[in-house]
Formats: structure tokens, C-alpha cells, sequence
């Protein structure tokens, strides 16, 4: 019995030490990530409600326009597809607000295909070829900066990364913290047990 009770703690004791230490990593990513110029500036997907972004995906695009105006980059691509609940695709509600903002439409690339994190970078990256883009800004919130630096890897896009904290949703910024430790142990076992 004291055996078990000691493998017990000892194994709950490597879990939290993990969780700790991604939890940090992922803090750490997201608030010494800095932008450089580049090609085109990328704004992950997020929900919509109904034709308008969500306050997330409203920060995040607010975030492309700052970097845009400042000369980081010349274009914007906007990800996402229409999911449920959405009247229209995430790609098409950020360029009408990006347009309603300024940013002239040819201007910004849409990639309305994605359902994921992954796909967001997959098909951009597809546009990014196709455009003859070599690098990109990475735009999200701080807590998915490190997620997506692991994909972006993978894909071996040359990248930076800019992220948000929206302080008006605490909640929903701390829960999103403590959901991508896994997720990054997700992404991190996915691409070891590829090769």
C-alpha cells in the first residue's frame, strides 16, 4: 500500500511539474513574442457571432490593423471558415471589418477553408506560396502564440508572432491559458509520433 501511495505522488508530482512548466513556456512565448516586417501578417481564425467577429477575433484583427498601418506588412490574410452559428465564413466577417477599418480589400487574402489551428497555417502557408510570400506575422491571442509557433514550425513557415490579452474577458484568458498546456502536449506527441 505505501508503495503504491508513493508511486501515486510521485507520478501526480511529474504531472504538475509538466503542467507548470508548459504552463510557463506558454506565458513566456506569448509575452516576449515581437513581431517583425514581413511579407503578410496572418490572423488566426476565431468564432463570429453572426456577421460580426467575436471580441477575441475582434482584438486579434484590431492587432493586424495596428501592425499593418505601422508598415510591419503590406498584406493581411484572415482564416476561417463558416462554423455553426455563423452567418458568414471568420475570413469574410475580418476582411469586412479590416475594410470597414481602412485596409483596402485586395489587400487581404481570404482563407476560408479551415476548421483548426493547424489549417488556419496549412492553407495560408498555401496562399503565402502561391503569392510568393517568405514570411509572415503570426497574429493571435498570447495564450495560442506558442501552439502555433510549434505548428508554424512544422510547417517551416518563417515567422513571428504578435499576440493579445483581451482584460475585458479574464475568464475566458485564463481558461484559455490552462486548455493549451494540453493542447501543446497534443501537438507536441502528434509530431513526434508522425516521423
Amino acid at each position: 500500500m505505501r508503495k503504491f501511495l508513493k508511486i501515486s505522488i510521485c507520478t501526480l508530482a511529474t504531472v504538475i511539474l509538466i503542467f507548470a512548466v508548459t504552463e510557463a513556456s506558454i506565458i513566456i512565448f506569448g509575452i516576449f513574442s515581437k513581431p517583425k516586417k514581413s511579407d503578410c501578417i496572418i490572423v488566426l481564425g476565431c468564432a463570429v457571432y453572426g456577421d460580426f467577429p467575436s471580441p477575441f477575433f475582434r482584438e486579434r484583427l484590431n492587432r493586424a490593423f495596428e501592425l499593418y498601418k505601422k508598415g510591419y506588412a503590406r498584406y493581411i490574410i484572415v482564416c476561417g471558415a463558416k462554423g455553426p452559428g455563423e452567418n458568414i465564413s471568420e475570413a469574410e466577417a475580418g476582411k469586412r471589418y479590416l475594410v470597414e477599418r481602412g485596409v483596402l480589400p485586395e489587400l487581404i487574402l481570404k482563407e476560408d477553408k479551415s476548421f483548426s489551428t493547424y489549417e488556419n497555417l496549412l492553407y495560408s502557408k498555401r496562399i503565402m506560396n502561391k503569392k510568393g510570400f517568405k514570411s509572415a506575422i503570426i497574429v493571435s491571442n498570447m495564450f495560442h502564440l506558442r501552439r502555433a509557433s510549434l505548428i508554424a514550425k512544422k510547417l517551416k513557415m518563417n515567422a513571428s508572432f504578435s499576440g493579445v490579452y483581451v482584460k475585458q474577458y479574464l475568464h475566458e484568458e485564463y481558461y484559455g491559458f490552462v486548455r493549451e498546456s494540453v493542447a501543446v502536449w497534443y501537438e507536441i506527441l502528434k509530431t513526434l509520433t508522425s516521423f
